[in-house]
């Protein structure tokens, strides 16, 4: 009995060890790239003083977004269901009163958020996945852009009556088509980014929207685009990301594609510049004045850059403890100055971030189905919408009575570190194996959905689409009625 005793004294001994081993490489990990952390600037009780005798009242709920005291009692609030298949999409109009969430369903819906309502739901007039919808601003919320799997571009026209008048096709991508970029002005010009890694330019206002601005290329070989963003201060310029490490800016002013491809500036972390690894960036978004520029990697870290430095300069801040694998990824900025970051991750959980110290001061549990994929700050008020693998969206506010402790996180990100690590020795591109996997899955689960809409779509107009465009398989019905839910 005494030598089984000392047996289980040793084993734990041992698990002590490997735990301190494993705590102290995870600090040697993450020392590098933490900065200090900045005393609360916020402070409620003055804030609510001056708010009420009217001093800085205008500046009360920016203050109150940014605060980091808030961010730490975000919980979550309710959940908003509707959609059958995943949700890959979700945008605030610019009031923030009404959420537009796009689906593996093929659906689109409209939602009341704040009562929990879903105001609208049509149909998209997609044949694959929705992968965005965003309501083009001042447009009084009568047009919505989408994109999606098949590699249409197509807009839907909304009535003040709560209906869908139609969608049209407005352009088509060779390749999924995964996000949209608004011009922050323009009710009728906005950009597309596809896997043919072609930029389009869609004015709204043309007999043919729809107009090749650029083909990405590294070299003589073509880069494939997740994702692109235009930049808030100075609409002219543009960022890109896609199957490879390097973050893009173009100027579409002056894009001659006859001089270094076209590109203003390109930025990537120093020690990815010569990897073997076959790193793609899953999704960019500039800061809140354009100045920077965040970007997430396939099974890498998250990376800030200075978009004021030089072509080719460093990064200026490094974000870990998430895990970006099995799907197109997605990453904010979280408050008015875009003081935090925020990412879903393959754990399920969500993150956010200092933004200027790098360190991690909240930790949800954002989706059962165990990938969060797109997260929507609100652009008014203290609070986010998400989605991912689940088919319902969630929604998060500060309420919660004490901040948060953080529980398990530790935990977690080990995990997470292990798991990276353990995919990097495998040889292959394991990036195209996961999403495969991922997508051959979502494909079966909305065999059924497709069969419903098989037959029932009927091609009423011409397209809009540019004369260089592939209306092949890619595309589907160029106009389609839509009938609220």
């Amino acid at each position: 009995d005494d030598d089984d005793e000392d047996d289980d004294d040793e084993d734990q001994k041992e698990e002590e060890d490997d735990d301190d081993e494993d705590d102290e490489a995870m600090e040697s990990w993450l020392g590098a790239e933490l900065h200090d952390l900045r005393g609360p600037i916020w402070q409620a009780v003055p804030s609510l003083r001056s708010r009420e005798i009217g001093r800085n009242s205008h500046q009360f709920v920016r203050h109150v977004c940014g605060a980091r005291g808030l961010v730490q009692r975000l919980e979550l609030q309710g959940r908003l269901e509707r959609h059958t298949g995943c949700v890959n999409t979700l945008h605030f109009n610019p009031s923030g009163t009404r959420l537009a969430s796009g689906s593996d369903d093929l659906r689109v819906v409209i939602w009341d958020w704040a009562i929990r309502r879903a105001e609208l739901e049509f149909d998209s007039g997609h044949k694959s996945n929705v992968f965005q919808a965003k309501f083009l601003p001042h447009s009084g919320d009568s047009t919505l852009a989408m994109c999606a799997r098949d590699g249409q571009i197509r807009v839907a026209e909304l009535s003040a009556t709560q209906r869908c008048k139609n969608t049209k096709r407005v352009g088509q991508h060779k390749g999924a088509a995964h996000k949209l970029a608004l011009e922050p002005d323009s009710p009728c010009l906005f950009l597309s980014a596809g896997e043919d890694a072609v930029v389009l330019g869609i004015d709204l206002r043309l007999a043919r929207p729809s107009n090749k601005l650029v083909v990405v290329k590294e070299g003589d070989k073509k880069v494939g685009l997740y994702t692109i963003y235009v930049n808030p201060a100075k609409t002219h310029q543009f960022a890109v990301g896609g199957r490879d490490q390097y973050v893009r800016i173009y100027d579409q002013r002056k894009i001659n594609e006859n001089e270094n491809n076209g590109v203003l500036k390109k930025f990537c972390p120093s020690h990815l510049v010569s990897s073997e690894s076959k790193t793609n960036i899953t999704c960019l978004v500039y800061s809140h004045d354009g100045t920077e520029l965040l970007a997430s990697y396939n099974d890498e870290d998250i990376y800030l850059f200075d978009t004021n430095h030089s072509d080719g300069a460093d990064y200026s801040r490094r974000y870990k403890g998430h895990r970006n694998n099995a799907t197109v990824k997605g990453v904010n900025f979280y408050g008015p100055h875009s003081e935090f970051v925020v990412s879903g991750s393959d754990c399920g959980h969500i993150y956010l971030w200092d933004k200027d110290s790098a360190r991690i001061v909240q930790f949800m549990e954002g989706d059962k189905g165990g990938v969060v994929n797109c997260l929507e700050p609100h652009p008014h008020l203290p609070g986010m919408a998400t989605s991912g693998l689940d088919h319902d969206i969630k929604l998060w506010a500060p309420t919660a009575e004490t901040p948060t402790g953080l529980k398990g996180l530790k935990e977690v990100m080990k995990k997470n570190k292990r798991e990276r690590d353990e995919d990097s020795m495998r040889h292959g591109d394991q990036y195209d194996t996961q999403l495969l996997w991922f997508l051959m899955r979502h494909m079966r689960n909305r065999r059924p959905a497709r069969a419903r809409r098989e037959g029932a779509d009927t091609d009423t107009e011409e397209s809009w689409s540019s004369p260089d465009s592939s209306d092949e398989e890619e595309g589907g019905p160029d106009h389609v009625q839509c009938m609220s839910s």
